[in-house]
């Protein structure tokens, strides 16, 4: 079976994990400091807070800029349920803007009409999270700009982005955002095993993240809200969270992070390949807006079906009984039994349902060798007849 994503792990990424096994930590440790400066550095960001999934990133995000009882938080609908999950968790309640259907991200002129209703009604959002698509990052500068204008915090849903750019400036740096959420789960482009991280340029909103990552505890005796009993001394200031990354997953995130560019480059020269195999075939493949260098997390195409000899779901059983592991990115979330318990209704969000009945994911990951990909074109080319 070829897999629609894999890790690609090498002796390097063993030996990092191994030297941390054969250390004084494990946990909590040196290299958790190392990891987070190093992405911190790479994106241009001034914070990074490692954290033991993308979804507690989320979670603590939220948390950290003060989402509660009574406050609204926007996303796609076009995501994992995560990206509205996190409002969930804070007690705040959740609604969606739909989707441009080109770059498949956060429709920004759906966004500021939305604002401007929700302006006049008195129910702007606290929080809005765009989510950046199969590593193409929204149109942040916009968002930036209805940020300023109606008063929210921006958080950057990268969990498919690291390694992407947007305006030339990698995804990751905050310039149009409070925080950056990255995920280093194996099919991302770098891995942890599990994992995520947190980035800021606001140094309040950094201490904070360490705080709820570690049950809100602090050992700085300026935090301390009286006299410590010794040097020993920790105090719980606020409710927090065991969101603690691994020295061993850190040491694995490090190791990964020196091939990251590789990465990436090898998922643009399999994209270009399948643009070309694919032209012909009843299908839309990927659009990549100028202002964005992908990172190109997940390559989906969407099925016409008007002209392809069979519907998406035949396509998909056929190219999985051919031992290719396609996938589907994402059922719409206000779709899901529970969204659909608190009030949302299939029709409320027409472009991520329009997408979601054609999309199919084909395999792309850096390991992906070309009589694979070659493999993976005619069983497409044989499922759409």
């Amino acid at each position: 079976m070829i897999p629609y994503g894999r890790q690609n792990i090498e002796e390097s990424d063993i030996e990092a994990v191994i030297n941390v096994l054969r250390s004084d930590w494990i946990t909590q440790g040196p290299v958790i400091g190392q990891f987070e400066a190093a992405v911190a550095a790479y994106c241009g960001a001034k914070f990074g807070i490692a954290v033991n999934s993308a979804t507690s990133a989320l979670h603590s995000a939220c948390a950290a800029l003060g989402l509660g009882p009574g406050d609204r938080l926007w996303t796609s609908p076009n995501t994992f349920v995560a990206s509205a999950n996190c409002a969930l968790y804070c007690g705040a309640s959740v609604d969606f803007v739909d989707i441009d259907p080109r770059t498949l991200n956060m429709s920004i002129p759906v966004l500021e009409a939305r604002l401007v209703e929700a302006e006049a009604a008195g129910t702007l959002p606290k929080i809005i999270v765009p989510v950046h698509f199969a590593g193409q990052s929204c149109d942040m500068q916009a968002v930036r700009v209805l940020a300023d204008r109606y008063g929210f915090y921006v958080i950057e849903d990268a969990s498919h982005a690291i390694g992407a750019r947007y305006q030339g400036d990698p995804v990751g740096s905050c310039c149009y955002s409070d925080i950056t959420v990255f995920s280093f789960h194996p099919v991302k482009i770098i891995t942890t095993a599990e994992g995520g991280m947190t980035l800021t340029n606001n140094p309040e909103l950094a201490d904070r993240l360490r705080r709820l990552r570690n049950h809100g505890l602090t050992r700085e005796p300026d935090m301390m809200r009286y006299a410590p009993d010794g040097p020993w001394c920790y105090q719980q200031i606020e409710l927090g969270y065991n969101y603690r990354m691994t020295d061993m997953q850190a040491a694995l995130g490090l190791s990964q992070l020196a091939r990251l560019d590789e990465y990436v480059r090898r998922r643009h020269q399999l994209v270009a390949r399948y643009d070309q195999l694919l032209s012909g075939l009843p299908i839309t493949i990927p659009w990549c807006h100028p202002d964005c260098y992908s990172a190109y997390h997940l390559y989906p195409v969407r099925i016409n079906s008007g002209l392809a000899g069979q519907g998406r779901r035949e396509i998909y059983e056929y190219m999985q009984a051919a031992g290719i592991g396609v996938n589907v990115h994402y059922i719409p979330v206000h779709t899901q039994p529970y969204y659909q318990d608190i009030g949302f209704r299939k029709g409320d969000f027409p472009e991520a349902e329009r997408y979601y009945l054609e999309a199919l994911s084909l395999p792309l990951f850096p390991g992906l060798g070309t009589e694979e990909q070659d493999s993976v074109v005619d069983a497409l080319a044989r499922a759409l007849k």
